[in-house]
């Protein structure tokens, strides 16, 4: 797909370059120029142009002149007659500042016009096969507040990847095995017994999961097995049952609250598969097999210290700065027998990168899970799978919500979380996705649940969205009143697009392509949110400066041709976030 940013990048190279080959011929400049290794920047001053060429100041070595001197004889030789570029100025110690011209602001608007939906495309993927796997909340409650948030980062994410180029999967991690079940069952079997005997007549274990949800999953187990409860059986003997009880209700739950979130994933992956086929077993062994595991007090574990080391030595750490971290072994198969989630999770990813064959995988993690980032790539190198830079991990930290300018405080133990669809219940699914992808992963997001619902340019999801409805009634309403249509990009004479207003929109729309790609690359889709909002306050800015009703026929085609691709781009970015794009508001 186009890029024509970089479209204007390399025809000023490809200019300068034949600009100098003529100079070098006339014998205006000497020969040595080829091998130049020009930098192309876009300046921050508008003033200096549009793109500036460091050719000059980089060949003055190689060929023996000031710079200046070398930049004036690139003048001097420039073709531009059907370039991009409407003129070239000499600037400083000798940039060469070129300055687009109407076929460059013309081609932007094809270029939207005939890629469509597909606009802003990429290949950074190169067809590549990357799993993001996102949200993966224990199956044990309602999913909260930061599930919320992991769940829109790594859907977003997951779209932007697709259209860089990645064929992408996305995956749900289903974490039903292990201790958290087990301690599920348990405050499953609990709430039982309590119903059946009293809350008096039977203590409810200390660490067990409180939230209401418990007690319905307990009445619904009551309903369910009649009298025959408790019976006289004893409590190991109820856990499975009341495990896949409540698992069988949780997940549907889970899998429903996220449909209604815009979010639908290609699998949903169990943890008890890889502990049913002997998959943690075997992956252990393999460890084993390459001298990474040792006994210790009948435990089995992982060197991970050894692996930590050799992995930091490889990333360029000194063994001075390794020796001073605190490293420590893991776990991998308890003295009970049982395998801990490490092991599972080692597992896990190996079959993401061994078995399926992903080039990589993507997890969107808590930020309180960064202890265990380096030690799962570490284990997977020792596998030989080059976990360091085949699985990478986007860290996210907390949500604040706010109501009434105060914290809204959330507790998952004391069954006083916000669950997602409480939240759906008080917000649109648009609010939330913007909201929750309105700020690098990296940040902490202050939630304003006032301010979500508001609708003046306060509200950045309401201010985008306004900027497309206001673009779709400007059409109609000319359409309805002077009978003005919106032409074709080759109809339109962009040499009429004079206003700043004007000129900066289209550059606007040329972004595009470069944000997307930057979001792919730096795995950090909230680059589309800034470059949505700053593309609805360019439209604005124009739509205040340059009038469309009552202006010559010429100048009403471009400026009603400029409007609607805007509003094409808003739509292409607000569906990469799963946010509609509404033509009334």
């Amino acid at each position: 797909m186009t890029n024509m940013i970089q479209s204007a990048k390399d025809q000023v190279a490809d200019l300068t370059q034949a600009a100098y080959e003529r100079a070098s011929a006339a014998g205006a400049l000497p020969a040595g120029g080829g091998a130049v290794k020009a930098t192309i920047e876009i300046p921050k001053d508008a003033s200096h142009g549009d793109y500036a060429s460091s050719f000059a100041m980089a060949g003055a070595k190689a060929l023996h002149m000031a710079p200046r001197a070398i930049a004036q004889a690139i003048v001097d030789h420039l073709e531009l007659e059907g370039s991009y570029f409407g003129k070239v100025e000499i600037a400083g110690p000798g940039f060469l500042n070129f300055t687009l011209g109407p076929k460059w602001y013309g081609e932007v608007l094809s270029t939207v016009e005939s890629e469509g939906a597909a606009y802003g495309s990429g290949a950074g993927g190169a067809g590549k096969k990357v799993m993001v796997e996102f949200v993966s909340a224990n199956p044990t409650g309602p999913m909260h507040m930061g599930n919320a948030r992991g769940g829109v980062l790594g859907d977003t994410l997951a779209n932007v990847l697709a259209r860089d180029g990645w064929d992408v999967w996305k995956e749900f991690y289903v974490n039903d095995a292990g201790n958290q079940i087990n301690k599920f069952a348990r405050s499953i079997y609990a709430r039982c017994m309590q119903l059946t005997l009293g809350e008096d007549n039977y203590q409810f274990p200390e660490d067990g999961y409180q939230g209401g949800d418990i007690r319905e999953l307990a009445q619904g187990f009551l309903a369910q097995e009649g009298v025959s409860f408790p019976g006289g059986t004893a409590e190991e003997d109820w856990m499975e049952q009341m495990a896949q009880f409540g698992l069988e209700r949780n997940i549907p739950k889970m899998e429903e609250d996220l449909k209604k979130y815009g979010i639908q994933y290609d699998q949903w992956f169990l943890e008890s598969s890889l502990h049913n086929s002997g998959y943690v077993v075997e992956t252990v062994q393999l460890l084993t097999g390459k001298g990474w595991t040792y006994e210790k007090d009948g435990a089995l574990w992982l060197n991970t210290t050894e692996l930590l080391k050799k992995k930091y030595m490889a990333e360029g750490k000194t063994q001075e700065q390794v020796d001073k971290l605190d490293l420590k072994d893991d776990v991998l198969r308890r003295a009970n027998g049982f395998y801990t989630y490490f092991a599972a999770d080692i597992a896990y990813h190996r079959n993401k990168l061994e078995e399926r064959k992903f080039d990589l995988a993507i997890n969107i993690w808590g930020a309180d899970h960064h202890g265990h980032v380096a030690r799962l790539q570490a284990a997977l190198d020792g596998l030989g799978l080059d976990g360091s830079h085949r699985l990478v991990i986007v860290l996210m930290q907390l949500v604040n919500l706010l109501q009434d300018g105060k914290p809204v405080r959330m507790s998952k133990r004391t069954g006083k979380a916000i669950a997602l669809h409480d939240l759906l219940d008080e917000i649109s699914v648009d609010a939330a996705r913007y909201y929750f992808n309105n700020r690098a992963a990296t940040s902490p997001l202050d939630f304003d649940l006032d301010l979500a619902v508001r609708q003046d340019s306060e509200n950045p999801v309401y201010y985008v969205q306004y900027a497309h409805a206001r673009i779709c009634s400007l059409i109609a309403r000319l359409a309805g009143e002077d009978g003005a249509a919106v032409p074709a990009a080759g109809a339109v004479d962009a040499a009429v697009l004079t206003a700043a207003e004007e000129l900066a929109l289209v550059k606007s729309l040329a972004q595009y392509p470069e944000e997307l790609h930057l979001a792919a690359r730096d795995y950090d889709p909230s680059r589309i949110n800034r470059y949505l909002t700053a593309l609805a306050g360019d439209f604005h800015r124009f739509y205040n400066a340059c009038r469309l009703k009552g202006e010559e026929p010429d100048v009403l085609a471009a400026r009603l041709k400029l409007a609607d691709t805007v509003r094409s781009v808003l739509a292409n970015g607000l569906n990469l976030l799963g946010v509609t794009a509404p033509e009334k508001m």
